[in-house]
């Protein structure tokens, strides 16, 4: 899942100062899961602007709305129409859905109530860690199922730097050594030989840093749609291709 925190009330407010008819919009997914964006967050988040709003003398409608994800243009047009009549959209959503506001309706105002971390996995209530960076070239299979690139904190992957000790990681000493559980984790699987296979350099085109991307699935488009459409395989290895 997808980890944010809503920002400050302090932060949102001086994100709304100019707009006096806001819509604070939440999502049923991820940023409900992590207790960010929800219904309740919503509710909760715009009955404090109110109540902030009257304390300073502000005169602010606030409406509230949750649908179930706003990456997605289908739950997106559920609320269409109080997007369109909002000056701006205060998206709880994930960075994602605050672009896919900006995207769907050109000419609406979205702003961010939440700050996106990460994709993750609960430890326990109220606490998330990080699992993946969506590199788009995994090498999970190498590594008995522990990502080097989130669990490592200078993203090593061909074992560990020289800094770590006694299974402790150096650049943050309170957390293990992500070679180190990778080590034990093959240890336990009896697949330690796999640590001595040479492999050619991961291909880091595919990551955030070869620039934005877009995934195509031909089996699963409307054949009319992918005719019309100007994206096409050709262009998506031509995007991946500037990314080397």
């Amino acid at each position: 899942m997808i980890t944010g925190k809503q920002k400050s009330l302090s932060d949102i407010r001086e994100i709304l100062a100019p707009y006096h008819k806001v819509l604070v919009l939440g999502c049923g997914t991820c940023t409900t899961i992590c207790f960010a964006g929800g219904e309740r967050e919503v509710a909760i988040l715009a009955s404090a602007l109110r109540l902030s709003d009257k304390k300073n003398g502000i005169e602010r409608q606030i409406d509230e709305f949750t649908i179930q994800r706003q990456c997605e243009w289908e739950f997106l047009d559920e609320a269409a129409d109080k997007i369109k009549s909002a000056e701006a959209t205060l998206s709880l959503a994930c960075g994602v859905g605050v672009q896919g506001i900006a995207e769907r309706f050109p000419k609406a105002v979205s702003l961010p109530g939440v700050d996106t971390y990460f994709k993750g996995i609960p430890q326990e209530m109220g606490v998330w860690s990080s699992r993946c960076l969506g590199c788009g070239d995994c090498v999970l299979a190498l590594t008995g199922g522990v990502c080097p690139i989130t669990r490592c904190a200078k993203s090593m992957l061909n074992g560990p730097c020289g800094g770590s000790s006694k299974g402790r990681c150096e650049v943050l000493p309170d957390r293990p050594c992500g070679w180190q559980l990778i080590y034990d984790r093959l240890a336990n699987l009896g697949k330690l030989d796999t640590l001595e296979e040479i492999r050619p350099p991961k291909d880091w085109s595919t990551s955030h840093s070869g620039g934005p991307h877009t995934l195509v699935r031909p089996d699963l488009r409307l054949p009319a749609v992918a005719a019309a459409s100007k994206i096409t395989d050709t262009t998506i290895k031509e995007e991946k291709g500037k990314g080397h």
